[in-house]
């Protein structure tokens, strides 16, 4: 029995064929570390563990990434707030949901990286992004150009 999955560009489930052989490269975003787990955050680990760990039983070698959003306005709000380092608070919500995930039985991912150790990776590619004509930056945001991309809506069956 092969491994069918629901493919939405097509719209019909397809048998699952990895880019490179017996290998398979899973990317999940990962929460932002602001406040405790809730209901989502435990659903979306069990969904990606059990994938993680059919796709291994399947015998695939499996990179699976999920990352940390550990800074943003959110994060540095309550920081504030709470009259304490944003890197404090999100030490503090990162073990949080380590203890969480724990209690569900959820791997742990191959890795786990945080937004703050790829600034310089954000910026480089924001700047690409600008310089090609497919963002732009406005009032001190920087916006993708959905009009850039000619199939912009695609997945979602929406029509800009």
């Amino acid at each position: 029995m092969s491994l069918k999955i629901f493919n939405t560009l097509s719209n019909k489930k397809e048998a699952f064929e990895p880019i490179r052989k017996n290998a398979v490269r899973m990317y999940v975003c990962g929460v932002t570390v602001y406040d405790y787990c809730h209901v989502g955050h435990g659903r979306a680990g069990v969904v990606f563990d059990t994938i993680f760990r059919y796709l291994k039983y399947c015998g695939y070698d499996v990179t699976y990434i999920r990352n940390f959003t550990d800074i943003d306005d959110k994060i540095i709000n309550r920081a504030q707030k709470q009259n304490i380092l944003w890197q404090d608070l999100t030490k503090q919500f990162i073990q949080a949901f380590y203890e969480d995930m724990g209690k569900l039985n959820i791997q742990s991912p191959t890795e786990e990286p945080k937004a703050t150790d790829h600034i310089r990776e954000m910026l480089d590619m924001i700047s690409s992004l600008i310089e090609r004509g497919k963002a732009y930056e406005s009032k001190g945001d920087v916006f993708y150009s959905v009009s850039s991309f000619a199939d912009y809506g695609q997945l979602s069956g929406k029509n800009i």
